[in-house]
């Protein structure tokens, strides 16, 4: 995304961060909170606009039925991710609900952290590029691992295999190479944790010296 010379003076550098399910997105946001980082998770925002007395709660249960709706009220994302990992139109309804008011969420925490002084922002979010969030970023990192990785980290979080192969397949095998043409880097976290950390910090390094560069002079 272009800056005027304005808004690269005025707002912190802003880092979009995708992948793949199971391939370290999450680990790689905590590096860069340590490293002085405001981090975003759509995904947390995704459950502030959903719980109960917000309207996306009210669409998804006229949407999906009060099966999806647990006996405290709150959304069972459990009995909502059987259904749409296995119905392509069921999830592009559920991101139709859900999306929009994740924006507006997500937005205002960007311009939090603008005025915070932060130094650089992570936008953290699987749909990042589909989303529309890619194109608020300075830099879009795309993180992947090899699928037998992938599998093992799904299921030292205890999903079972049938389930982990489920949202696999939902966000498609083609995944990194439909992302890759919008990344500007590819991030492997294939290696060990100490290797994939080394990486993500000079890649930080990097973004940040970029962004300076192209800031205009005092």
């Amino acid at each position: 995304m272009k800056r005027s010379a304005e808004e690269t003076m005025l707002r912190p550098v802003r880092i979009g961060l995708t992948g793949p399910i199971g391939c370290g997105k999450s680990t790689i946001a905590d590096w860069l909170a340590e490293a002085g980082g405001l981090v975003i998770d759509a995904d947390q925002l995704a459950r502030v606009v959903t719980a109960p007395g917000q309207p996306a709660l009210g669409e998804i249960e006229r949407r999906f039925g009060m099966a999806v709706i647990g006996s405290d009220d709150a959304l069972d994302r459990q009995q909502l991710g059987r259904i749409v990992f296995d119905d392509d139109a069921a999830l592009r309804d559920l991101e139709a609900i859900v999306h929009p008011p994740v924006r507006v969420e997500l937005m205002k925490r960007v311009a939090a952290a603008a005025e915070s002084g932060a130094s650089f922002v992570v936008i953290e979010a699987i749909k990042l590029i589909e989303g529309g969030y890619a194109g608020e970023c300075d830099e879009v990192w795309l993180v992947e691992c090899r699928p037998s990785i992938q599998r093992v980290r799904l299921a030292e979080r205890g999903l079972e295999p049938d389930e982990a192969e489920r949202r696999m397949r939902a966000q498609g095998t083609d995944l990194v190479e439909r992302l890759s043409p919008d990344a500007t880097r590819r991030i492997s976290t294939d290696g060990s944790l100490e290797e994939t950390r080394g990486i993500v910090l000079a890649a930080l390094a990097s973004a940040l010296e970029s962004a300076a560069a192209s800031a205009p002079p005092d």
